[in-house]
């Protein structure tokens, strides 16, 4: 009885620096981790900080629940009005003349009902005063092999609650304008 011969499959040795792993052909790569095409979505909200925030809410809240990781990454962009400046500049000058009332004793209380009335105002005025242009940045990365999952977020977030009130715009890959706005993700905290 002959039996089939048993080829001999030579396998060679690549050796790591802390164990040698026995291959086929050749050495294993992270092929899933080559090339990852983001897209970039930015929203401005305006001067709604509140609907910023429950959209950077409901991204974190995606993030954990699905796993998602660095995959999607959401960063905000703030620019403050002249009239927002002038009123961060204004309480700054209200706090430092609280300081140096609260330094030197009052010698009747009609002057701190008064400073206090001041400062509640202040407070009032710059709540009713817009702080300045929001904007969110939403960065998405998935590997090669996650096309689908990728389309699927690019979908999806813009039909959302929050990011319907605002205006949107994505920017992919290869898009021109791509360099400049990574460059701009990257900048911000």
């Amino acid at each position: 009885m002959n039996l089939p011969r048993r080829r001999n499959i030579r396998k060679r040795v690549v050796s790591y620096p802390h164990w040698p792993i026995p291959v086929l052909d050749s050495a294993l790569r992270a092929r899933y981790k080559g090339l990852m095409a983001q897209t970039i979505m930015i929203f401005d909200f305006g001067t709604n900080e509140e609907a910023a925030q429950q959209a950077r809410h409901k991204i974190e809240g995606w993030k954990q629940g699905f796993r998602l990781g660095d995959k999607m990454v959401v960063k905000f962009e703030r620019e403050e009005t002249a009239a927002g400046a002038s009123a961060s500049n204004s309480e700054e000058d209200g706090e430092a003349r609280e300081a140096v009332a609260e330094k030197k004793p009052a010698k009747n209380q009609k002057a701190k009902k008064a400073s206090a009335k001041q400062s509640k105002e202040a407070e009032e005025t710059e709540k009713e005063e817009p702080a300045g242009r929001v904007r969110v940045f939403v960065r998405l990365g998935f590997s090669d092999h996650e096309k689908l999952s990728q389309q699927r977020w690019l979908d999806r977030i813009p039909a959302e609650e929050p990011f319907k009130s605002a205006k949107g715009e994505t920017i992919r890959h290869s898009d021109p304008d791509f360099a400049k706005s990574a460059e701009l993700f990257e900048s911000l905290d």
